[in-house]
Formats: structure tokens, C-alpha cells, sequence
């Protein structure tokens, strides 16, 4: 996966053909794998960052970045999602790295949040989040709200 292409880009910087691969994934994985029916396009892409590996035409992981202020006081790392096919190739580290990075790079001096499944917080915590509160259930799902604390990369 080390010839994958990383693409940081505003709402209105994505092609149709982007957009529809981007909520195809998200929606293959977060609806249909994990059974979990909830309003995935919920309004707040457009004010978003989008996060996206790609090889060649095929979309292999994503993330939303959300500006301070959206959904928390800091910003917030959503929507992350790795294809099937590419899982266990170290890309969600990779795909971490990124959006921490474009964090601290778009939104300099703040923490980052984010709102893990449950049963992801050691890997979130890896890249530096801490576990805040109890865990909590979101749309039929445990999760655990996790903040990364103003810093330099990992």
C-alpha cells in the first residue's frame, strides 16, 4: 500500500466520480458490513476536509475532518474507514498519520477529538488519544470519546 496517493481536499474540491466512491465505501462498510443503519450523509460533509488513499481509480481509506466548532470545540476525525481489501496492510496507521497531520497542519494549536468504536480505542491510542468519560452507545454501537491533546506529530 505504499504506492497509494493521498488526496486532502474541501467538499466542493471532490469530482462527482469521488464523491459517489467515498459514500459507496462508507456506506458498504458502516451500513451494510457492520449492519448499523443510521444517516450517514447527515449534512456536515460540505464544511468538512476529505481524507482519501487511492491506487489508481480504487478509493482504500478515508477520513472526514471536521473544523473546530462542528461537532466539538476541537476538530474532529470522522468517518474513518478502511476497504476490505486493504485492511491488515498497516494503512489505518498510515491513514492516522495523515489526519492528525492535516489537523495540526489546518487547525494549528488545538487537540483533536474523535468518537472510536469501542473496541478500536487501542488502536486510537497508538496515534496518541486518550479515552475521555464512559463509553456510550451510538446508533447500536459501543463508542468512546477520545481526545489527542495540542502536540506535534506522531
Amino acid at each position: 500500500m505504499n504506492t497509494a496517493v493521498w488526496q486532502l481536499q474541501p467538499f466542493e474540491g471532490l469530482s462527482t466520480a469521488r464523491l459517489h466512491d467515498i459514500l459507496r465505501l462508507r456506506s458498504d462498510v458502516f451500513v451494510v458490513e457492520q449492519q448499523c443503519i443510521f444517516l450517514d450523509i447527515d449534512g456536515l460533509d460540505p464544511a468538512c476536509l476529505h481524507l482519501s488513499a487511492w491506487v489508481g481509480a480504487q478509493l482504500l481509506a478515508y477520513a472526514r475532518l471536521m473544523p473546530p466548532g462542528l461537532k466539538a470545540p476541537a476538530p474532529v476525525i470522522g468517518r474513518v474507514v478502511i476497504a476490505p481489501s486493504a485492511r491488515g496492510t498497516g494503512l489505518g496507521h498510515r491513514l492516522n498519520q495523515h489526519a492528525v497531520q492535516a489537523c495540526l497542519q489546518h487547525w494549528p494549536g488545538q487537540g483533536i477529538t474523535l468518537f472510536a468504536q469501542a473496541h478500536l480505542q487501542d488502536f486510537y491510542g497508538r496515534a496518541g488519544f486518550v479515552g475521555v468519560g464512559e463509553p456510550f452507545d451510538e446508533d447500536g454501537i459501543l463508542h468512546r470519546e477520545m481526545h489527542r491533546p495540542p502536540g506535534d506529530l506522531l
